[in-house]
C-alpha cells in the first residue's frame, strides 16, 4: 500500500473535480485522489499531473489512510444521495476529528444535515460552495465555506491558495458561517446568475428584434460595454458569443435552439424565497423564463394563433442603447438588491451571522458573476454593515435615479413593440414598489376580510390591534 501522506483527498473526477485536483497540485499541495471508475483516474495521474503529486487510489480504505491527519477528503460528486453514500462508506475508515467536505451543487439543507449528524459521531462537515466552472476550478475559483466551524483553520490554507485572488491578492474564499449557510450563499450566488443572463438575453433581444443590430453589431456593443461599469465575465462572454462563426460563415448564436436548460439552483432560490417571505421577484422570472422556453413545440404553434403588435421602431438608435445599458444596469442593481434581502432574510431564520461586504469580496473573481459592480457593493456594506436595501446605499440610490428614465423608457419600447421582457420588467416594479409610501394591499386587505375574516389593521390604530368588518350587514 502507497504511504503517501497527501495534504487533502479528492473524491469524484468529473470537470470540477479533476480541474481542482490540478490547481491544487499546481499550489504545492500532494492530493489523494479516488474515483467510482478508474480510466479518469489514470487519466488524471497518467496525463495531466504536472508535478507527480496527484496520486490515484482505486481502494477507498488506501485511499483514505494515504491522507494526513486530521484527514481532509473533497467530494465533488453529484449532490444528493451520492453525497450521503460516500459519507456512509467514509465514516467506518475516518478517526474522530477528520473533515468531510462537499463541494458539490448540495441543496443547503442536506449540508445543515449533514453538519449536525457528522459533529454528532466526532466527525467535522463542511459544505463548500464552489463557482467558476472547469476555467475557475482550473485556475482559482469562488469558494464559500460553511458548516463546522472548528474545521475552518484546518482547510483555511488550501482554500484561500487555490481560490481566485482580486485586489492585492486577495483571496475570494472567506469562511461563511455555520450549517448549510455556505451553500446558501452559492445557491443565491446562482440565482443572481440566473438573473443576470435573463438580463443580458432580454438586452439581446431588444437590440436584435427591435432595433434589428447584427451580431457583429450587438457584439461591438457587449465589447464596449465590458470595458465601462458594466464590466463583468458575463458580458465579456456575451461579446464573444456574438461573434462567433461556424465554418460555413454563419454565427453558431443563430444556429443553437432556443430552449434553455438548468441544474435546479435557481428554482430552489425562488422557492426559498417564497419560503421566507422575501421578494426574489426578478430571479423568479427569469427561472420561469427557462421553464417557458422549454415549450419550444407549443411556443411555435401558438405563434401561428396568437397575434400581437407589428415591431416599429423610429427612434434615435444610439439613445435607444444607451437607454438598454441603463435598463441592464438599473436591473442588475435590483437583482443585488433582492439576493442580499434574501441573504439577510436567511441569516435573521437560521441565525447566521452572515458577513455581505466579506461575500461581495468573494464574488468578485472566480465565480460566473464576477465583475466591477461587486467592489461597490462591498464599499457598500463596509459603510452600513446594518444597510437595509441596497437600494438605500448612497451610490446605488445615485446609480439608479440617473438609470430609471432610460430604463423605463426600454421596457416601454419592449412591451409596445410585443418583446418580452419579464426580469427588467419584474425590476422595475419590485421598485416602483418599494419606493412607494402607499400600496394597493389595504384593499387586498379589506376583500381578505370579506370573504375569510382574516381581518385587518388600521392607519389609525395601534401596531399589532386587528379589525373585522361584517362588510354586507355592517353596511346596509
Amino acid at each position: 500500500m502507497k504511504n503517501i501522506n497527501a495534504d487533502i483527498g479528492l473524491i469524484g473526477l468529473g470537470v470540477m473535480g479533476t480541474s481542482l485536483a490540478l490547481n491544487m497540485e499546481s499550489n504545492g499541495f500532494t492530493v489523494a485522489v479516488h474515483n467510482r471508475t478508474t480510466p479518469q483516474i489514470d487519466n488524471l495521474v497518467n496525463n495531466r499531473s504536472k508535478n507527480n503529486k496527484i496520486i490515484g487510489f482505486e481502494n477507498l480504505n488506501e485511499f483514505v489512510n494515504s491522507i494526513k491527519k486530521p484527514r481532509k477528503i473533497m467530494l465533488m460528486v453529484v449532490a444528493g444521495s451520492v453525497v450521503d453514500d460516500y459519507i456512509q462508506k467514509l465514516i467506518p475508515l475516518l478517526n474522530q476529528g477528520d473533515i468531510i467536505i462537499d463541494g458539490g451543487n448540495s441543496h443547503y439543507p442536506d449540508t445543515s444535515r449533514r453538519t449536525e449528524e457528522l459533529e454528532s459521531i466526532g466527525f467535522k462537515f463542511v459544505g463548500a460552495g464552489v463557482s467558476g466552472g472547469e476555467e475557475g476550478a482550473l485556475k482559482g475559483p469562488s469558494i464559500m465555506p460553511g458548516g463546522s466551524r472548528s474545521a475552518w483553520p484546518e482547510v483555511k490554507n488550501i482554500f484561500k491558495k487555490i481560490s481566485a485572488k482580486v485586489g492585492d491578492n486577495e483571496p475570494c474564499c472567506e469562511w461563511i458561517g455555520e450549517g448549510g449557510s455556505g451553500h446558501f450563499v452559492k445557491m443565491v450566488h446562482n440565482g443572481i446568475e440566473y438573473g443576470d443572463m435573463q438580463l443580458i438575453c432580454e438586452a439581446y433581444q431588444v437590440m436584435k428584434d427591435v432595433l434589428g443590430m447584427s451580431n457583429d453589431e450587438m457584439h461591438k456593443t457587449f465589447k464596449e460595454w465590458n470595458e465601462g461599469e458594466l464590466n463583468s465575465y458575463l458580458i465579456e462572454i456575451t461579446a464573444d458569443i456574438l461573434k462567433f462563426k461556424e465554418k460555413d460563415g454563419s454565427y453558431l448564436v443563430d444556429n443553437i435552439l432556443d430552449t434553455a436548460g438548468q441544474k435546479g439552483t435557481g428554482k430552489w432560490t425562488a422557492s426559498v424565497a417564497l419560503d421566507l417571505g422575501s421578494p426574489l421577484t426578478l430571479i423568479g422570472e427569469a427561472v420561469f423564463s427557462r421553464y417557458l422556453s422549454s415549450i419550444k413545440d407549443e411556443r411555435v404553434e401558438a405563434s401561428k394563433q396568437l397575434s400581437g403588435p407589428s415591431i416599429y421602431f423610429t427612434g434615435d438608435k444610439a439613445k435607444a442603447l444607451d437607454d438598454i445599458h441603463d435598463a441592464l444596469y438599473a436591473s442588475k442593481i435590483v437583482s443585488y438588491a433582492q439576493g442580499y434581502t434574501l441573504l439577510a432574510d436567511a441569516a435573521k431564520e437560521f441565525n447566521w451571522n452572515l458577513n455581505y461586504g466579506a461575500i461581495a469580496l468573494m464574488w468578485r473573481g472566480g465565480c460566473i458573476i464576477r465583475s466591477a459592480f461587486l467592489t461597490k457593493i462591498k464599499d457598500a456594506y463596509d459603510n452600513n454593515s446594518s444597510l437595509k436595501n441596497l437600494l438605500l446605499d448612497p451610490f446605488f440610490k445615485d446609480k439608479i435615479n440617473q438609470s430609471q428614465d432610460g430604463w423605463r423608457r426600454i421596457v416601454s419600447i419592449a412591451i409596445a413593440n410585443g418583446v418580452p421582457v419579464p426580469a427588467m420588467t419584474s425590476s422595475l416594479s419590485y421598485f416602483d414598489g418599494y419606493r412607494n409610501d402607499r400600496l394597493p394591499a389595504n384593499l387586498l386587505q379589506a376583500q381578505r376580510d370579506y370573504f375569510g375574516a382574516h381581518t385587518y389593521e388600521r392607519v389609525d390604530g395601534n401596531k399589532g390591534e386587528f379589525f373585522h368588518t361584517e362588510w354586507i350587514q355592517d353596511n346596509n
